[in-house]
């Protein structure tokens, strides 16, 4: 079977390698000829809303999928035309947009911190009134990694934050105190069988991820419970089929999950699967695309997951660290981009930490 990916970033790049062994081929539609994922498979050089690329791409295709969730929703529609595409562009479309997005986790009674809608200037003062300060002005659409977010201290700061913004629609969400960030990754079948892995704990920083935990320390049963239920009700209410990734807030006030944000996808929280689950989360993606059986879940021990940002330190220091595994994405260094990332897996915490430490301590030498 032939898969396409829209889209050639690490992520589509870890999906080929997780994909070979199954015995399927890949080719991957991207506006860059030097896309990490183009040295794996066969690289057609298009843009994504180009409906001649997309004809010439979907020639031959068994399915398709796509590796991130800026892939204008109208290139999912349009090869969904001709070739089995999942997830469902619907669900891409929901992804796109925050209000939407939020829109969805109200009507599935999943919690999430209060927020207005800023459509223009006029808006902001009724918006902070009602949400509150400190806040945290956000784009609609084509924000993450920090980016398309500025922060609102008090009603007096609004005026800039906008500005700053672009004028574009925004979304104003309170700025809560979080006890920490977590993460559930969950995958759905084509034939509506689901499976989860342990909630996640993430560390961010100036917007983007830099260490993963799973599974996440002091997790009891009804918590895991609760985030099992809530994107549960997500891949139902989307007839999804892949991986789906949930983001959540733990608030210190209560403990309560409160949703972030969903990305439909495989996602930079679940690369400590590779190494750390009996099946990755880039297999069972692809297993659920082209219709197999789904594969286990569960975590092999406790493991961690390093993102290296900005620059690569020497392969030869970071794979000195025992039971340490490098993956290197191919791409040039410059600030603030993912480059790769490294995982360890144990059979305790004590252990993990202790082998955490030291990779985080080698990559932030480096790194940004």
């Amino acid at each position: 079977m032939i898969v396409g990916i829209l889209g050639g970033g690490q992520l589509g790049r870890m999906l080929a390698l997780a994909g070979y062994p199954l015995g399927l081929r890949f080719r991957v539609l991207d506006p860059n000829p030097e896309s990490p994922a183009g040295h794996m498979a066969e690289l057609h050089i298009g843009a994504y809303d180009d409906p001649i690329a997309l004809a010439s791409f979907a020639d031959g295709l068994d399915a398709a999928t796509y590796e991130f969730e800026n892939v204008p929703d109208v290139a999912a529609r349009t090869l969904g035309d001709r070739v089995p595409v999942f997830p469902p562009a619907g669900a891409l479309q929901i992804a796109q947009d925050r209000l939407a997005e939020k829109a969805l986790f109200r009507s599935l009674g999943i919690p999430l911190a209060p927020y207005a809608a800023v459509g223009s200037p006029a808006d902001l003062p009724a918006a902070v009134e009602r949400v509150g300060a400190p806040a945290i002005l956000k784009t609609c659409r084509l924000g993450y990694d920090g980016k398309g977010q500025a922060t609102i201290n008090t009603p007096a700061d609004a005026a800039a934050a906008w500005d700053a913004l672009g004028g574009v629609p925004c979304v104003l969400e309170a700025r809560i105190l979080l006890r920490r960030e977590l993460s559930i990754i969950a995958v759905r079948g084509q034939d509506g069988s689901t499976a989860f892995y342990p909630l996640t704990q993430n560390t961010h920083r100036d917007g983007i991820l830099r260490v993963s935990i799973a599974p996440a320390p002091d997790v009891d049963g009804p918590l895991q419970l609760a985030a099992e239920q809530y994107i549960g009700r997500i891949l139902h209410t989307l007839a999804y089929v892949g991986v789906l990734s949930l983001e959540l807030f733990v608030d210190d006030r209560d403990g309560r999950l409160l949703a972030n944000e969903i990305a439909p996808r495989v996602h930079n929280s679940g690369h400590w699967t590779i190494e750390g689950a009996g099946t990755s989360q880039f297999e069972n993606h692809l297993r659920a695309v082209v219709g197999l059986p789904l594969g286990s879940t569960a975590p092999r021990g406790h493991s961690a997951m390093v993102n290296v940002i900005g620059a690569f330190p020497p392969a030869a220091d970071l794979l000195s660290i025992p039971g340490a595994h490098l993956h290197d994405y191919g791409k040039s260094p410059r600030p603030g981009r993912k480059l790769g990332h490294v995982t360890v897996t144990t059979e305790t915490t004590a252990e993990r930490d202790d082998l955490l430490a030291r990779v985080q301590a080698i990559v932030d030498a480096t790194g940004d």
